[in-house]
């Protein structure tokens, strides 16, 4: 066997190795520095990241399992960013927290890592260290909350929020009675109940094959999670013996595998840009059009909120991710290996669909064709997308004028104006959210409809923007415009009044403007101010080197990988 790497600072009789064994041993056992691998626990946990919180419960029962397999367990708090909480994004903060977690797995005397996530970027920021770093790696999704109640109905958290809002919006709820709600919202620890960004994730990372199959999606509250996590601690310690390492399984067939997923269980846009980033830490050859070739044709076979009517514990007591993927086993790469040592596909013969209700059978689908739809065109050269499961049907071919905002200060100043030149025909432009012009790329994109709108009844109209949406929101939306407003892209030339053609089923988005007016037009002042605010420290790090949505929104430093190896000695 080869020499642990933690050894690089354990072994010897010298003083450097003497400095880092005595200022570990604060109750390990004598024999931690005789061979046993030193696995690190990169823990998302912390009290302003409300759906993580009981992440260190988790950790405990990983813990043992790393202990009873012969491992040394080592708490290792990671930057976590919690959605609901972080101004003004937390996708700003999504790199930074990868490349902390990169530095500090590598700078450590650690053999492999598990990874403990839950709220929507903090998975996707394991993911990308841990594929940098290249250290033998599982994750452990937190699970989701379970279903709170509210005049007799579940409640969805984040889908519902949105709903509520906007039938006080359009007075048919009470202010009094939407805040009475806010207490059933949150049912109990865990991350959001819908099949949201956090669920997503959760269960992507799993299809790539970085979860024990079966365990994404087991709620919060279920101690099946604690069991499963007890197991994860295990097999970490034989992922190092064997040195099973991201790079060695993680392959194009694993990302195909995640597409699949993706589209099967109606998951989230947000998914796209992580998925992305995560393959472009690893040098895999993953584009977005790969999205459209590989889910456009995938079953959306999962009912829940917002794309549906139920909820992840709806789910999980369903049949969860296993039984889907059985369902659509043609469409996955049947060589794709996870964390097992086995392939994905080779779990799935036991998995069954108990509520037909909540997964549907492969020939009775929701909807035929449920993949994430990449578009092209005049207005998104490089790009965009739209999630057909989560919009209206008779939306999808549309032809409307546009009515602009230059920011999402301008939208919220503008959107209920009686006087707003808007009808349910209209088309809201919504620009300066990308990645540079917000900065983070917000989760903006589902912009609210103007109040005279929702007060005659209007429930969805044409959205576009170059910003996000929360993987909870619903409804006709194009998002993650490339190039963005901010690097130069055509939606900063777009003008009150100009005709705008979407066109999902030729997976077309145009501006009706000629070629050469177009070119004979300059941002307005207001967008162009957008853009000019002085910034420092990781805000101006990031504009300065942040890529496109279409690759992930990764900085342009970080794409690829270095490795594990730390040169220097520093005492």
């Amino acid at each position: 066997m080869a020499e642990r790497r933690s050894a690089e600072w354990y072994a010897g009789t010298d003083r450097n190795a003497y400095i880092h064994r005595a200022w570990m041993r604060r109750g390990l056992p004598h024999d931690a520095f005789d061979g046993r691998p030193h696995i690190a626990i990169a823990n998302s946990a912390s009290d302003l990241t409300p759906c993580n919180s009981h992440l260190n419960e988790v950790m405990e029962s990983v813990k043992a399992g790393i202990y009873e397999a012969g491992g040394i367990p080592l708490n290792l708090p990671v930057v976590s960013l919690g959605e609901t909480q972080v101004r003004p994004t937390a996708m700003l903060w999504r790199n930074m927290a990868a490349m902390a977690t990169e530095e500090m797995l590598r700078a450590n005397p650690i053999d492999g890592v598990v990874l403990l996530g839950g709220c929507d970027k903090t998975i996707p920021s394991l993911l990308m260290a841990a594929a940098s770093v290249d250290l033998p790696a599982i994750v452990v999704p937190g699970g989701p909350m379970k279903t709170g109640t509210f005049r007799g109905q579940a409640l969805g958290c984040g889908t519902d929020v949105w709903r509520l809002s906007e039938e006080v919006r359009a007075g048919t709820l009470s202010e009094e009675e939407f805040l009475t709600s806010e207490s059933s919202m949150i049912a109990s620890k865990g991350h959001c109940n819908t099949m949201g960004t956090a669920s997503t994730m959760a269960l992507v990372a799993e299809a790539l094959g970085t979860v024990i199959p079966g365990l994404a999606g087991t709620p919060a509250v279920d101690s099946r999670l604690l069991e499963s996590s007890h197991e994860t601690g295990r097999l970490i310690v034989d992922l190092v013996e064997r040195d099973r390492r991201p790079s060695g399984f993680l392959t194009k067939g694993s990302f195909q595998n995640a597409i699949v997923a993706l589209a099967a269980i109606g998951g989230s846009t947000n998914a796209v840009v992580h998925l992305l980033a995560i393959a472009g830490r690893l040098g895999i050859d993953v584009t977005l059009d790969d999205f459209d070739a590989i889910g456009s044709g995938v079953p959306l076979l999962v009912n829940l909120q917002p794309a549906g009517r139920f909820l992840m514990d709806d789910f999980q007591r369903a049949g969860g991710l296993l039984a889907v993927l059985r369902e659509v086993k043609d469409l996955l790469d049947p060589t794709a290996l996870t964390v097992t040592g086995r392939p994905l596909v080779d779990h799935l013969d036991d998995a069954r669909i108990w509520d037909h209700e909540v997964i549907s059978a492969r020939e009775k689908p929701l909807i035929p064709d449920a993949g994430i739809a990449v578009l092209r065109g005049n207005l998104a050269p490089g790009g965009a997308i739209i999630k057909p499961a989560a919009a209206s049907p008779h939306l999808l071919r549309h032809r409307g004028r546009a009515v602009v905002f230059d920011s999402i200060e301008h939208m919220h100043a503008r959107i209920d104006d009686p006087d707003l030149d808007v009808d349910e025909s209209s088309v809201l432009v919504l620009r300066g959210c990308g990645p540079k012009g917000y900065p983070g790329m917000p989760e903006v994109a589902n912009m609210p409809l103007p109040k005279k709108l929702l007060e005659k009844g209007v429930r969805d109209i044409v959205r576009i923007c170059d910003g996000r949406m929360s993987g909870t929101a619903y409804g006709t939306v194009v998002l993650h415009v490339t190039p963005e407003a901010a690097a130069g892209g055509t939606l900063a030339l777009v003008q009150d009044g100009d005709w705008i053609v979407l066109d999902v089923a030729q997976r077309l988005l145009t501006l009706d403007v000629p070629r050469g007016e177009l070119n004979q037009r300059r941002p307005n002042r207001a967008t162009l101010d957008g853009y000019a605010t002085p910034r420092r420290g990781w805000e101006r790090l990031y504009v300065d080197h942040v890529l496109g949505a279409d690759t992930g929104a990764d900085l342009d430093f970080l794409v690829g990988s270095s490795g594990d190896k730390v040169s220097r000695e520093s005492h």
